[in-house]
């Protein structure tokens, strides 16, 4: 199979072909995707050496992410390599656990890559680091975490929207006693999460308690042990609110532990959407964060600065939104709803 016969399908010149799959000149957006489309179908693979020479480009795009471990993220890698895909591009993917080293490690190796774009999903990233990429003049787009500027965009979450559907959703149902298990303080996006949950309450007239905000790991054991802290404090909370799904899994195992039930004695919530969520027992009411819309808002933001549409970094906002399932119901005596 060779370039001639992509065109001929795909019914275009071999300069049109050639200049999509080099990502060189003009090509209009509906031939480029024909133009892929026939490639994906004739299984047809362009020499990429040949075009990194034509091009000056690797079309390898980094993706940094945090814990390979947490589903939320190898979900995450599945859409923006379908996107990468898409148009043409490879991806390099890099788990950093969360250590500095590792994630140094990371970015040396995607500069020794020649990558034509890195997109950041973790909560932190050194300056040094930053600057050593700015040099190269890698274009980025981070998580939450970006400051924009030139070759550099940021994806910000609207966690507090998500957090706000549910804590008016939890009041409606008649709950008064409601925790919220954090993650840990040294990531920027669980700060985030518990200072929109204390806002909220707030608003609504319910004055935080610190004995109901517990601090868990994101993991599903730091969600059992904050969980268990929960259990024992004198006025149990009716209600709990989790960082992550993770952190919620572990929450349901140590109410059930606890000879309780979901919904009828707590009720829960957890954040992210993880696919696994939503087959627990009960299936989790969760917050929203979707991984496919991560994934495309980073890739345009990415494609924008690679192909030369503009090197003026923007901000990418994206929504959260309550997802209700079975874990959730009203609080369960007319007492507690009283307080």
């Amino acid at each position: 199979m060779n370039i001639k016969e992509v065109a001929k399908r795909a019914r275009v010149s071999t300069a049109t072909v050639s200049r999509t799959v080099n990502q060189v000149g003009i090509v209009r957006p509906e031939t480029s995707e024909k133009v892929w489309r026939v490639i994906h179908a004739l299984g047809y693979q362009p020499n990429t050496y040949a075009r990194a020479l034509v091009s000056g480009k690797s079309h390898l795009l980094g993706l940094i992410i945090s814990d390979i471990a947490n589903p939320f993220f190898p979900e995450l890698v599945k859409y923006f390599e379908n996107c990468a895909l898409a148009n043409g591009m490879e991806v390099i993917v890099a788990n950093t656990n969360y250590d500095p080293d590792r994630m140094s490690l990371s970015v040396r190796r995607m500069l020794q890559r020649k990558v034509d774009g890195v997109a950041v999903m973790t909560s932190e990233m050194e300056k040094g680091l930053i600057v050593k990429m700015e040099g190269r003049r890698i274009p980025m787009v981070f998580l939450d975490t970006g400051r924009v500027r030139s070759r550099i965009s940021n994806l910000r979450v609207d966690y507090a929207r998500g957090i706000r559907e549910t804590v008016e959703y939890l009041i409606r149902l008649r709950h008064r006693h409601i925790a919220f298990i954090s993650g840990p303080v040294e990531l920027r996006s669980a700060r985030t999460r518990r200072s929109a949950f204390m806002k909220w309450l707030k608003h609504y007239g319910r004055l935080p308690n610190d004995a109901l905000i517990p601090f868990g790991n994101h993991k599903i054991d730091g969600g059992e042990k904050a969980m268990e802290q929960l259990l024992a404090v004198p006025q149990r909370p009716t209600a709990v609110l989790a960082s992550n799904d993770l952190t919620a899994i572990g929450a349901l195992r140590a109410i059930h532990a606890a000879g309780l039930k979901v919904p009828e004695n707590i009720s829960l919530v957890g954040f992210d959407d993880i696919d696994f969520s939503q087959y627990t027992q009960p299936a989790l009411s969760t917050i929203r964060l979707s991984r496919s819309q991560l994934a495309e808002k980073a890739m345009n933001a990415l494609l924008d600065f690679i192909r030369g549409k503009s090197y003026r970094g923007r901000e990418y906002r994206v929504e959260t939104h309550l997802i209700v399932r079975g874990s959730t119901g009203e609080c369960a005596t007319r007492a507690e709803a009283q307080g």
